[in-house]
């Protein structure tokens, strides 16, 4: 009987505690639980790491072949508190949903993208500092979603991924594409002036206002391409949680925009 009240007792405890702990962290804001999340995970996790997965990243095309993984049987984690599983489940939900890009040539329409390696996904670098490579600013990012071609154990795949920039770096993110519109643009205004002309003159044959409908069809279709690079954050597709914790989710709200 002594033993039945004392099990009792530890679940009323371990239930109190994970109460607490979930009040505490509703109170925080999105960084600062991202930071609480990830404190959490090297003190839960991080002694488990192999030394080989520590090595200095050298190259992007280096980050690109290698992928850092954190070695656990399902055993490790059956005694695992609630404070540990919220933690893991949150790196989990983090690993290949951001990437990082090179925009050094953006203005060749060339966009280089990585996956992000340990110290950028502890130090919120691609998701809430700018995910440009060689930018550090925090304010004003906005999210894309992009096409994210890459090699893994000698497959050719491809992810959507997003990318989180600020003003200044999603300018050369949409340049090439900008760029293009403009052109676009100016053709069709250049077309639409020259038959302004041939009307007044009395040249040509006769003006047909199906041609407008055709340009305002044109246009229409390319402000929705320009649109469309720019990912929604309210209609993100929920993943399917194959480890039961979809309890945890509730603790990541706006944590991945």
């Amino acid at each position: 009987m002594a033993s039945f009240r004392s099990l009792k007792s530890n679940i009323f405890e371990k239930e109190e505690r994970r109460q607490q702990h979930g009040a505490y962290i509703r109170g925080l804001n999105a960084y600062d639980r991202h930071k609480k999340f990830m404190s959490d995970y090297v003190r839960f996790y991080g002694k488990h790491t192999s030394s080989e997965e520590k090595l200095p990243t050298k190259t992007d095309q280096d980050t690109l072949r290698e992928a850092y993984r954190f070695i656990r049987s399902e055993e490790d984690d059956l005694d695992s508190s609630w404070e540990q599983r919220l933690a893991k489940r949150y790196y989990d939900k983090l690993f290949k949903e951001y990437c990082i890009a090179d925009l050094s040539k953006y203005k060749e329409g060339k966009i280089g993208l990585r996956w992000r390696v340990e110290k950028e996904v502890v130090s919120g670098k691609g998701q809430f500092i700018c995910g440009n490579k060689k930018c550090d600013e925090r304010d004003g990012l906005s999210s894309y979603e992009v096409n994210f071609s890459y090699q893994e154990a000698g497959e050719s795949k491809q992810a959507l991924v997003k990318l989180k920039v600020c003003e200044r770096c999603a300018v050369k993110l949409n340049y090439k594409k900008e760029k293009e519109k403009a052109r676009q643009l100016h053709k069709h205004d250049k077309e639409r002036h020259k038959r302004m002309r041939y009307e007044k003159g009395g040249k040509g044959g006769p003006y047909n206002d199906s041609d407008d409908e055709t340009d305002s069809e044109s246009e229409r279709k390319d402000k929705r391409k320009g649109n469309g690079a720019k990912s929604s954050t309210t209609n993100l597709e929920d993943k399917k949680d194959l480890d039961g914790d979809e309890e945890f989710d509730e603790y990541f709200e706006g944590m991945f925009l």
